[in-house]
């Protein structure tokens, strides 16, 4: 029998190894997903709006309360007894725009707790039916990650 001489440099390629590439795709995949799980999980469920055309849009007004319970519209200080009409002014532009309100609250962690619920109160009579409780995240502290 003849011996053959394999000489790997003359040989021509005539397949292409695909291992790696799965390899490295499914490791992007999976990081992609728990990405993703860890983007989903830390944010705040939203009611987003449906819209059949391009003309319906949300337009949204932001309420704050500082810490001295100082209401706050847009960035913008409104006395207590001109708050109402103000919100009520914001909702009736909005559906001349052909635009659902809505509105998000926020408040210095600070106030009472009645001061809150009167802004919710102020939003909801204006007729903004939608809102949006406005935070800041919190970070982890290492004994509450173990528990």
């Amino acid at each position: 029998m003849p011996a053959v001489n394999h000489d790997d440099e003359d040989d021509v390629i005539s397949g292409i190894n695909v291992t790696p590439l799965v390899d490295v795709t499914l490791v992007l995949l999976i990081i992609f997903m728990v990405t993703a799980t860890y983007i989903v999980a830390r944010s705040i469920p939203v009611d987003l709006p449906e819209a059949s055309s391009g003309e319906d849009v949300a337009s949204t007004v932001v309420v704050y309360i500082d810490r001295t319970g100082a209401l706050f519209i847009d960035g913008k200080a409104i006395p207590d007894d001109k708050v109402l009409a103000t919100l009520e002014r914001a909702q009736k532009s909005a559906k001349q725009n052909k635009a659902e309100l809505r509105a998000i609250i926020s408040a210095d962690q600070e106030i009472k707790h009645s001061r809150f619920v009167r802004a919710v109160d102020l939003v909801r009579r204006a007729g903004i039916a939608r809102f949006a409780i406005g935070i800041e995240e919190q970070e982890e502290q290492e004994g509450e990650r173990e528990r």
